[in-house]
């Protein structure tokens, strides 16, 4: 079942995980281009994840894995199409969330700060297509292109147009 907004969703309830949980995750043809639209991709030719979900700590748990993707992506100065490949580990720490009785909302701009769980579980193919979209170039380019910026115009009003218009006196 795909929430609202997600491209891939694959949900797993806390008290199913027990002592540990591993998954292998491997989007079909659609749901590779859900995901390669989310991520502006030209193309996700190939994306699997594997996941491992255990408890972490007294109070926390851990989610890790590996993500392994080919993938398209578009040059932002030639427009042309740079295949990548993405191969990386990740590790996640993660809470529950305690409910407070406080109005009050407690922001932290820490980094190392547990992600929250929130309903008692965890979307795994949410956690995959993230750490996909850390490991993208923000900003392809393929390798050698430059941006040059185009000479401005030496007169630039609306009646240097009309003088070019104007026939000449020399014909």
């Amino acid at each position: 079942m795909i929430e609202s907004g997600l491209p891939y969703s694959v949900p797993v309830r806390l008290i199913q995980v027990g002592a540990g949980l591993d998954r292998r995750l491997e989007p079909d043809a659609a749901e590779r281009a859900r995901i390669a639209k989310s991520l502006d991709l030209a193309s996700l030719d190939a994306f699997e994840a594997d996941m491992r979900l255990e408890p972490h700590g007294n109070v926390g748990w851990r989610v890790s894995g590996r993500v392994r993707a080919d993938a398209v992506q578009t040059c932002g100065l030639t427009l042309e199409l740079l295949p990548v490949h993405i191969d990386a580990k990740f590790s996640i720490p993660l809470t529950e969330s305690v409910e407070t009785e406080s109005d009050e909302i407690d922001v932290t701009l820490d980094d190392d700060a547990p992600d929250l769980i929130e309903d008692g579980q965890i979307d795994l193919g949410q956690y995959a297509v993230e750490q996909l979209a850390l490991k993208l170039d923000p900003f392809p380019r393929k390798p050698g292109a430059e941006f040059v910026q185009p000479e401005e115009p030496a007169e630039i009003s609306p009646f240097a147009v009309l003088k070019q218009l104007r026939p000449s006196d020399e014909g």
